[in-house]
């Protein structure tokens, strides 16, 4: 009866949607269907989530309970779908449902959480604890970064177009994605050649819920939500002496210190003051005593962007630089640095037609004060783009908010700070999902419009 319930009321929505009349009355009636989804279900749902979150590559279970809830609400679902990677069997879940003629449209959410122990003093705060897949350790598991709203959005999304089949045409793919923590679960997916075996989206969505605003904002942008990344490392060489005789050799912690100054040129004088980058050494290796001079130094950087000409161009400045700093040091060429990229993660790049597009069917249909373009404001990174970068395809990336209105207001007016994400006191309002939900399904009922 509830299913009846719930498929009779968002048949009402929908056709008020489609028509275009009375935005506000069909605003009003999405609210209250997802509302009631959301006490009746969603609610519990992210709480198991919460409360039994895993580790990046062994989210066997969440992936297990994600499939399930997705075969309930009448998708075909593929579950192992990626390749094995570090000794784990892939997680990678892909539901279909064929609805007619239309546009493939691919909506992915993240499921892995974090070796974060929470503290966060929520009553269903996660106890759990998991075996780490990197070192063989127990380790306590949190969701400090918000993927459980994700997977439960999803799953309210399935229940919902499945319950209006009639409204929409063309076919709907959700996909839960394993190890987005650590960078790898979407290429993880892509080298298993999923759109031959899926068919290759017309259009790619996905959003994250932020703690860096209050429960209800939606925010998108027409460029880049998150940076690109690159993990370089840098190997330079040099001839290791006494300490107390450096003349008699070439020290790498000096050529090292020198190519670590040089290169925060790179973007504050080879990239235009409007366009971002950044160049961090976040470690610089070298030597064991303190009077000997190495023969070796290791720097690792990691290397942000916001589209792939500006990745070109730090890239081949370090290159540069590194190389040029060992020949002006003395060094022959076959004792060059050596540098290489351990992990690349492209730039999020949303469609501009499309950001724009779905901005407005938010605006139409949501609480338009709540919608927002603000550029971000740091450059974390994201995997999302390997499955959108090649080939590519049209995508949007959006945010909403996840603090309680009463934690946001006291942030603003600098009575306390909000947690950020990976603390373990982050902490998100479940009531996100509701907005997840409600966004991911006005985007859809537009590109997979009824025929």
């Amino acid at each position: 009866m509830k299913n009846k319930l719930l498929k009779s009321t968002l048949v009402g929505i929908v056709f008020i949607l489609s028509t275009g009349i009375c935005a506000a009355n069909a605003q009003s009636e999405l609210k209250a269907a997802v509302e009631n989804d959301y006490n009746d279900y969603l609610k519990d749902l992210f709480v198991h989530f919460h409360q039994n979150p895993e580790l990046s590559l062994v989210e066997t279970k969440t992936a297990a309970r994600l499939a399930k809830e997705l075969e309930l609400a009448g998708f075909e679902v593929a579950t192992g779908v990626g390749v094995e990677l570090n000794g784990q069997s892939p997680n990678g879940i892909v539901a279909i449902m064929k609805n007619g003629e239309g546009p493939l449209v691919m909506m992915r959410a993240d499921m892995d959480g974090l070796p974060v122990e929470e503290k966060s003093g929520l009553a269903y705060a996660s106890k759990a604890t998991q075996t780490s897949p990197i070192n063989g350790e127990i380790v306590p598991v949190m969701h400090a970064c918000g993927h459980d709203v994700h997977i439960t959005s999803l799953v309210g999304t399935a229940r919902y177009m499945a319950s209006i089949k009639d409204q929409w045409s063309g076919t709907l793919m959700l996909i839960g994605q394993p190890a987005e923590e650590n960078l790898s679960g979407a290429k993880q997916m892509m080298d298993a050649n999923i759109w031959d075996t899926f068919g290759q989206p017309d259009y790619a969505l996905a959003f994250h819920v932020s703690s860096a605003g209050p429960t209800g904002m939606v925010n998108v942008v027409e460029g880049s939500p998150y940076a690109g990344a690159d993990s370089l490392d840098i190997v330079i060489h040099g001839v290791g002496a006494h300490g107390a005789s450096p003349h008699s050799g070439k020290d790498p912690v000096v050529l090292g210190s020198q190519i670590v100054l040089a290169l925060q040129t790179l973007v504050s004088r080879e990239l235009s003051p409007r366009e971002p980058g950044v160049v961090t050494v976040g470690s610089f290796q070298s030597g064991n005593i303190h009077n000997i001079i190495s023969d070796r130094a290791e720097l690792k950087l990691t290397v942000r962007n916001t589209n792939l000409d500006t990745r070109k161009t730090l890239i081949d400045g370090i290159k540069r630089i590194s190389e040029n700093m060992a020949r002006a040091a003395g060094m022959p060429e076959d004792k060059l640095p050596e540098i290489t990229i351990s992990s690349s993660t492209p730039p999020t790049v949303n469609n501009a037609e499309l950001a724009a597009r779905l901005k407005s069917v938010w605006m139409e249909h949501m609480d338009a004060s709540s919608i927002h373009s603000n550029e971000p404001s740091g450059m974390g990174a994201e995997d999302f783009p390997y499955f959108t970068t090649e080939p590519e395809i049209k995508s949007v990336y959006w945010a909403i908010g996840g603090s309680s209105p009463e934690d946001w207001a006291a942030s603003q007016s600098g009575e306390r700070q909000i947690p950020s994400h990976h603390s373990p006191y982050f902490k998100v309002q479940p009531e996100s999902v509701k907005v997840g939900v409600e966004t991911t399904v006005l985007a859809l009922l537009d590109l997979l419009p009824r025929k």
